[in-house]
C-alpha cells in the first residue's frame, strides 16, 4: 500500500451544468491503493425479510452498503460512486433526503435510474464503489 494519503477533488466543468446538491459531478482520487466494489444492496436483513414501506427499504439499503463497506475496513467516506435505481420516479424526493440524512456532508459521484425491480415488493437497489 502507498503512504500517500487519499486525496479526493470534487470537479464542476464550468461549461457543463452544475451538480444540484448532495454530489458531485466529478471526483478525481489520488492516493487511492484499494477500490471496493459493492454489488447491488437490495432492502433485505440477514434474515432476507424486506421491511415495508420505503423509508424502512431505504435505510435498510444503506445499512446493507454500510455492512459491506465495514467488512472491507472501509467506512462511508471512502465512497466515489454510488448508483441507485428507484421503482418509481414519485420516490426521488424522499430517496434524495434519506440520502442525505445518511451521507450528510459526503459528496461521491450519484446516478439515480428508474427501472423495474427484480422482486416487485423491492422498491430500490444500490450499488457503490469505494477506495482507500
Amino acid at each position: 500500500m502507498s503512504d500517500e494519503p487519499l486525496k479526493r477533488r470534487e470537479i464542476a466543468a464550468p461549461d457543463a451544468p452544475p451538480a444540484p446538491a448532495g454530489y458531485a459531478q466529478a471526483l478525481e482520487v489520488t492516493g487511492a491503493t484499494r477500490t471496493l466494489w459493492i454489488s447491488g444492496q437490495v432492502p433485505l436483513d440477514a434474515a432476507r425479510k424486506a421491511p415495508e414501506g420505503f423509508d424502512a427499504q431505504a435505510r435498510q439499503v444503506w445499512s446493507n452498503v454500510e455492512a459491506q463497506l465495514r467488512a472491507a475496513g472501509y467506512t462511508l467516506d471512502h465512497l466515489v460512486k454510488v448508483t441507485t435505481w428507484l421503482a418509481d420516479r414519485s420516490l426521488a424526493g424522499e430517496y434524495r433526503a434519506i440520502r442525505a440524512e445518511v451521507l450528510g456532508d459526503r459528496r461521491p459521484t450519484m446516478t439515480t435510474l428508474v427501472a423495474e425491480m427484480f422482486d416487485p415488493g423491492w422498491l430500490l437497489e444500490v450499488e457503490a464503489v469505494a477506495q482507500a
